[in-house]
Order: C-alpha cells, then sequence, then structure tokens
C-alpha cells in the first residue's frame, strides 16, 4: 500500500541513519549521523571503531532513514543497500556533515562536544561511503489518514 517517493525528501533532513552492518556474531546496527552528496551517503566512523572493522571484512552493508511525525501522520522509510568503502578522514567533509546536525552557525557549536567527542582533525577519524547498489522508498503515511497519504513528494518535511 506504500508509494515510492524522492529519496532527496529524506537526505537532506538531519535525520539519524542506522548502518546495518555483519560479522561472523551475526548482523549490527549502529545509529550514524551522515551525508548525502556526490552520489554517496557518508558516514563517520573511527579506525578502531567496530562499524569500520566490521566493513573492512566484509563491506557489505545497509542503509536505513527513517521520518516519523505521528501528529502529522508522516511514515517515510527510505533503504539503501550495497558494498561500503572506507577512507580516512576529510576535515572539510566531516564539517559538513557537523554543519547538517549542528547549524552552519559554528561559534554556536558546542566547544566541549567538538574538542572531546567530534575531534574533526583526529588522524584516527574514517569515513564510512556507501554508493547505493539499490533504493527502496516506501510513504506508509496513511495511519491517520488512510487511504489517502497525509504526506506526498513536494511537501515540506517536517
Amino acid at each position: 500500500m506504500g508509494q515510492a517517493f524522492d529519496p532527496q525528501a529524506l537526505l537532506q533532513l538531519p535525520l539519524m541513519a542506522n548502518l546495518a552492518t555483519i560479522c561472523a556474531e551475526g548482523p549490527r546496527n549502529s545509529p550514524v549521523w551522515f551525508l548525502w552528496e556526490a552520489g554517496a551517503i557518508w558516514m563517520l566512523g573511527d579506525k578502531d571503531g567496530s562499524p569500520v572493522k566490521r566493513l573492512i571484512a566484509d563491506p557489505r552493508c545497509a542503509v536505513e532513514v527513517v521520518h516519523l511525525n505521528s501528529e502529522k501522520g508522516h511514515l517515510l522509510h527510505l533503504g539503501m543497500r550495497g558494498s561500503a568503502t572506507i577512507s580516512p578522514m576529510d576535515p572539510k567533509l566531516f564539517a559538513r556533515i557537523l554543519d547538517k546536525y549542528l547549524g552552519a552557525d559554528r561559534s554556536r557549536w558546542n566547544a566541549w562536544f567538538i574538542e572531546n567527542v567530534a575531534r574533526i582533525d583526529d588522524p584516527t577519524g574514517r569515513l564510512i561511503r556507501l554508493e547505493p547498489d539499490s533504493f527502496f522508498t516506501n510513504n506508509v503515511s496513511y495511519f491517520l489518514t488512510g487511504p489517502a497519504l497525509a504526506w506526498s513528494d513536494g511537501m515540506p518535511l517536517p
């Protein structure tokens, strides 16, 4: 019953993505910040982080992004599948990811968070890049208004 939609509707929003990977112990899931740029989704990692280690061992992965606004009746799901690559940190790209989530006014960023958690210039930082082999979108925004959709392409989110 759901309908496909333009994935750009979600890719530009500061939503959490879920990165699904696989290892000998089974599937794993990691919530990540992301940026869609140049036909790929870029996610943050660390050379010693478990998602990076799992992707080096087996680059197959899936990324899911969901937008839910229960008051307005919006429920949009975007799925991407493919094989990821790992690259050294690019501080300029990292800063663009932070701009998306923290805002473009860097004077308002929490200095403690930037120095202790984000660590833009940390040499152990890595970027996870997925150029999807497949996309899946599903607009199931009908739980309040069904069978009519509460959201359709072109309408603003959130």
